[in-house]
């Protein structure tokens, strides 16, 4: 018979030493010196008096199966917390979201029903103060070159013929299209993460003071140009895009459908296992936000398109329904599991959602102020990378064109500019209530402390 409780001493014995010199907190648990001793046996000659003392198999085995435990309460409690705070990042992380979302509608629907009003008050403007050889003030030059980049792109977006577009990449095969539309995202991308870059400096160009005029090293017509440029080559762009998805929709085979939803789930790859800090996570959830209502106009786009050629009948529409519902639903799924796991590999605690949406609420109500820095829909481009006036030139592009009744045209602005009011009250109603709540929390932290706002990245 083999000296079980020998071996077994032996084996613990000799397992002291790397046990206490330490590990992983989460894989080597810690045991205690007194734990091992009271789990061995004595050592055989260590008192000449004693015998070894033998154990048969079947109380070796009555013991491994009869053996009690304990789990440790703040490890397994720090463990429990985790796997909570996993499924509450979802929830969170939609409150960022939807907030951000409802700030490009808003940033959205300004360019597409205040800033024709605002650019035809500075253009009469312009023609008065021309005779008084007075400039315009720099809130009016913003108006009036947006409009006129907005009203370029337009124009010559109108010249493109869809039709011919949509069978063009129709007649193209699967694998072609998917890497097409791959192509068009990270081309979407850049363009949005350059693009205001270009806006900014063609409207600091028109407004900076005459002593730093010698600075520039061109001139305002060469911005607006170079604007013009940009805006109706993204615009371009993204109706490249809303002609795929569409041909994706639309099709019998709903392969290439399927290969462009899993195209989503092949982002986590390259995202999940990344090391993250605060400002990174920051940067990608914004990101996510400007993906999501990009997605939303696009196929808001080919459900037009679409109904159109179909003479709006009722079956088509709930056939197209579901498939853009599909798509966004799986981009929602993404978003869900990549955040959580990327909170949960890189430590980062799911209140940090709270700070972001505290730095969304801090822009919108500085851009209520009587001279504020810059405008609301500028501000939003810079925080969440969302550019508008490409995507506002392209619905434009769809809607209007060609020319409809001019009563139906009235009546969808007048709803518009309604729905654009009530959902800027909303928004700026919750973000008082946000940024109050935020500095309610400093003065019970620390009282002087009570002005600063949460830090984030530009």
């Amino acid at each position: 018979m083999v000296d079980v409780a020998h071996a077994f001493s032996e084996d613990i014995n000799a397992a002291q030493q790397p046990l206490q010199s330490g590990g992983d907190s989460d894989v080597t648990a810690d045991i205690q010196l007194e734990d091992v001793k009271q789990c061995s046996e004595k050592r055989p000659g260590t008192n000449g008096s004693r015998k070894t003392k033998k154990r048969s198999l079947w109380s070796y085995l009555h013991k491994e199966v009869r053996r009690g435990y304990q789990l440790e309460e703040q490890r397994y409690e720090k463990r429990r917390a985790k796997f909570y705070a996993f499924f509450r990042i979802p929830r969170e992380l939609e409150r960022f979201v939807c907030y951000g979302f409802l700030q490009c509608a808003d940033a959205f629907l300004s360019v597409l029903t205040l800033l024709p009003v605002r650019f035809a008050l500075a253009a009469g403007l312009l023609g008065a103060r021309l005779v008084g050889r007075r400039r315009l003030q720099p809130a009016e030059s913003c108006d009036l070159l947006k409009g006129l980049v907005l009203l370029g792109t337009w124009l010559l977006a109108a010249q493109v013929d869809t039709s011919m577009l949509y069978h063009i990449v129709k007649s193209q095969s699967v694998i072609k299209l998917y890497i097409f539309f791959n192509m068009l995202e990270v081309a979407d991308k850049l363009f949005s993460s350059f693009g205001q870059d270009i806006l900014d400096a063609l409207l600091w160009t028109a407004t900076e003071p005459e002593p730093r005029r010698a600075r520039r090293r061109l001139g305002l017509l060469a911005h607006l140009m170079l604007a013009l440029a940009y805006v109706l080559l993204h615009c371009l762009l993204v109706m490249l895009q809303a002609t795929t998805l569409s041909v994706a929709i639309n099709s019998q085979n709903k392969a290439l459908l399927t290969i462009m939803m899993s195209n989503n789930f092949v982002e986590l790859k390259g995202m999940v296992f990344k090391k993250f800090a605060k400002n990174n996570l920051f940067q990608m959830a914004c990101s996510d936000v400007r993906e999501r209502f990009h997605y939303v106009v696009l196929l808001l786009v080919v459900i037009v398109q679409t109904m159109r050629e179909y003479s709006w009948r009722q079956e088509q529409f709930w056939s197209l329904l579901g498939d853009c519902v599909l798509v966004l639903v799986a981009e929602v799924l993404v978003d869900w599991v990549k955040h959580a796991f990327v909170t949960r590999f890189n430590a980062i605690s799911w209140q940090v959602y709270r700070e972001y949406l505290t730095s969304l609420a801090y822009d919108l109500a500085s851009s209520k102020l009587h001279m504020a820095p810059s405008d609301h829909g500028d501000l939003v481009s810079r925080r969440l990378g969302f550019t508008p006036l490409p995507l506002a030139a392209l619905v434009l592009r769809v809607m209007a064109w060609p020319p409809c009744s001019v009563r139906l045209a009235l009546l969808t602005y007048v709803c518009l500019c309604s729905f654009k009011v009530l959902l800027n009250l909303v928004l700026l109603s919750r973000a008082c209530s946000l940024v109050e709540q935020h500095r309610q929390s400093l003065l019970e932290d620390s009282p002087e402390k009570h002005s600063q706002r949460p830090k984030s990245p530009e």
